[in-house]
C-alpha cells in the first residue's frame, strides 16, 4: 500500500512534498526537479570520453616536441612523418582500450580510486598492445616518443578524471547533476544514512521519500522524511515514483526471496537498486566476492591496523614531514611574529595528547588563544545542539584571539605538528590525537583509535571536521584504522588541501 505524504516540517529539515515536487534540504531555496539520471549519465559520459580524447592528443603534440627538441630525446632523424602515420590508430587504440577497460560504464564514473587504477590499467595494456603491433608490424617508431605519449599521457588522463569529478561535486553541490532517490529500512539506518547523505552532498543523491516497515504507520521518519510506502509492497512503491534509484538499509527484507522479487519487478525500470550492507565500514578492498552453491559469499581480508603501524608509512612520515617543514617554514615564521605582536604571549602551544599504544605526548600548535584558555575552559560548555561526546569544541570560543581565528580557519595552527611527525609521535595520516581526559571516558571499541599513531590530518578532516557529531567522528576514525592502505592516504591528503581553503567546520 502506498501512502500519499502530507507536508511535513522537522527540526533541521526543510518542508518537502511528495510526488509531485521535493526541496531539496541542502539547498532549499531550490526546488525545480533534477534532469534525468540517464540524460545526466551520458551527459558525464560524453564529456569524459571528451577529456580523455582531448588529453591523448594534448599528449600526443607534447611527446613529438618533446622528441624533436628536447636534448635528451631529440635526434638527427625527422620523427614527424612517422608520426603522423600512426597518430590517429594511437589515439583511437588508447581510447578503445580504456572502453574495454569498462571506464566510461556508468557504474564506474565517479567509482572512488578504482576509476584512476582502471584508467593506468587501461594506460598500460594500451601501451603494451601498441609495442606488440609496431613491433610486429616491422612499423618504426620513435622510441623517445613512444615513452613520452604513455607517461604524460598517463599523467595528463588522471588530471583530466580529478578536475572533472571535481566539477561534477562542485555541480551537484549546487543541485545539479543529481539523482533523486528512495531509502528504503528501519527508521534508525534510514536516518542515519540519510545524515551522511546530506552532509555528503557532493554525492548527488536527493531523498525523496522513504519506505519503511508496515508496522509503522507514521507520515514521515523522525528527521522528516515523508513516508511514500511500505516493505511489504517496495516493487510497486519505487515503480510509481519518480526517483533513479532505491536505497535498501537493514529492515528492507525479511527473506531473500524479497530481495529476489523486487530485482525483478525493476528489471525492465530505469530505477536501480542499491543495498547498503550489513557489514559496514569495511572497504571495498577488503572484500571479494567468491559465488558457491548459487550464495555470493563475501569473504573479508583482515583488518589493517598493523600494517598501518609498519616502517613504509614510518618512512613516508618522515620524508613528508621534512619537506613540509622546509616548505612551510617561511609561512610558520609569520604565523609565530604575528602571534609575539598581538599579544606577547608565548607562540607555541604545548597539550598532551595520547598517541600511539596509549602513550601521551607533548602535541604541538601555534597559540590561537588567550594564554590562560585552559584555565577558562571549565567555564564554557558546548552549547550548539552537537553531540561531542567526551570531545570538547565550540564555534565562536570567546578564547580565540584574533590571529588565532585566521590560523584556524586555514589551519595553520597546526603546522608545528609536522616537528611531532618526525619525531615518531604522529603521522600526517591518521586518527584525530585525542586529550588524556577523552581517552579517560573511550569505551572499548573507541580505543582501537589508538592501535595506529594519530594524525594532523584524517577522514575526520575531510568530512567535516569540526562539524561531525563525536559518533560520527569515531566511525571515520575506526574505518580509517581498519582499512588502512597508502592510496588512502593519498587521497586523504588530496582532500585534505580542499577542505583546509574551504574552511569547512574550522573553529
Amino acid at each position: 500500500m502506498t501512502v500519499q505524504a502530507k507536508p511535513v516540517t522537522a527540526p533541521g529539515r526543510t518542508t518537502a512534498v511528495y510526488p509531485a515536487i521535493s526541496r531539496d534540504r541542502a539547498n532549499p531555496h531550490r526546488t525545480a526537479l533534477p534532469l534525468p539520471h540517464l540524460a545526466n549519465a551520458r551527459l558525464t559520459q560524453v564529456a569524459t570520453v571528451t577529456a580523455d580524447l582531448i588529453g591523448i592528443v594534448i599528449t600526443t603534440g607534447i611527446a613529438l616536441a618533446g622528441r624533436t627538441r628536447l636534448p635528451f630525446f631529440s635526434a638527427a632523424n625527422d620523427v614527424t612523418e612517422t608520426v603522423t602515420d600512426v597518430a590517429v590508430w594511437l589515439i583511437l587504440g588508447w581510447v578503445v582500450a580504456l572502453a574495454l577497460a569498462g571506464v566510461y560504464q556508468r557504474k564506474n564514473l565517479g567509482a572512488g580510486t578504482l576509476e584512476y587504477q582502471a584508467v593506468l590499467s587501461a594506460t598500460a595494456i594500451a601501451a603494451g598492445t601498441s609495442a606488440a603491433v609496431l613491433y610486429l608490424g616491422k612499423i618504426t617508431l620513435s622510441r623517445g616518443f613512444f615513452v613520452l605519449e604513455f607517461t604524460i599521457g598517463a599523467v595528463l588522463l588522471l588530471a583530466g578524471r580529478y578536475a572533472l569529478r571535481h566539477a561534477i561535486h562542485r555541480a551537484r553541490e549546487r543541485g545539479f547533476l543529481q539523482r533523486r532517490v528512495i531509502l528504503s529500512g528501519d527508521l534508525r539506518h534510514i536516518e542515519e544514512l540519510a545524515t551522511v547523505l546530506d552532509r555528503e552532498t557532493w554525492l548527488g543523491y536527493r531523498i525523496i521519500g522513504a519506505v519503511i516497515p508496515p508496522a509503522l504507520r507514521l507520515p514521515s521518519t523522525p528527521s522528516g522524511i515523508p513516508v511514500v510506502g511500505h516493505t511489504d509492497d517496495i516493487g510497486r512503491t519505487v515503480k510509481e515514483c519518480p526517483v533513479e534509484a532505491v536505497i535498501c538499509t537493514d529492515g528492507t527484507f525479511d527473506r531473500a526471496r524479497d530481495f529476489r522479487r523486487l530485482a525483478w519487478d525493476l528489471e525492465n525500470e530505469h530505477t536501480q537498486m542499491i543495498v547498503v550492507p550489513t557489514m559496514t565500514d569495511v572497504s571495498a578492498e577488503r572484500l571479494q566476492v567468491r559465488p558457491l552453491a548459487g550464495l555470493p559469499l563475501v569473504h573479508v581480508e583482515q583488518p589493517q591496523s598493523e600494517a598501518a603501524s609498519r616502517w613504509a608509512k614510518r618512512a613516508f612520515d618522515i620524508a613528508g614531514s621534512l619537506l613540509l617543514i622546509v616548505l612551510t617554514a617561511p609561512v610558520m615564521a609569520t604565523v609565530a611574529l604575528a602571534i609575539r605582536l598581538d599579544d606577547g604571549g608565548p607562540v607555541l602551544f604545548r597539550q598532551v595528547r595520547v598517541g600511539r599504544k596509549g602513550r601521551p605526548f607533548s602535541c604541538l600548535k601555534f597559540r590561537s588563544m588567550v594564554v590562560d584558555a585552559e584555565r577558562l575552559r571549565d567555564q564554557l560548555t558546548n552549547h550548539d545542539g552537537t553531540d561531542r561526546g567526551p570531545m570538547f569544541k565550540q564555534a565562536d570560543d570567546p578564547r580565540i584571539t584574533r590571529v588565532g581565528r585566521v590560523i584556524r580557519r586555514y589551519s595553520l595552527d597546526e603546522f608545528p605538528q609536522f616537528f611531532n611527525v618526525l619525531r615518531g609521535e604522529m603521522s600526517l595520516v591518521g586518527p584525530r590525537p585525542a586529550l588524556p581526559s577523552e581517552v579517560a571516558q573511550y569505551e572499548a571499541d573507541v580505543r582501537r583509535r589508538l592501535d595506529v599513531r594519530p594524525g594532523i590530518t584524517g577522514l575526520w578532516q575531510v568530512s567535516g571536521r569540526s562539524d561531525l557529531s563525536w559518533e560520527e567522528t569515531v566511525r571515520l576514525d575506526l574505518y580509517y584504522v581498519d582499512n588502512w592502505s597508502f592510496l588512502q592516504d593519498a587521497t586523504i591528503l588530496t582532500k585534505t588541501v580542499r577542505a583546509v581553503l574551504r574552511s569547512d567546520g574550522a573553529y
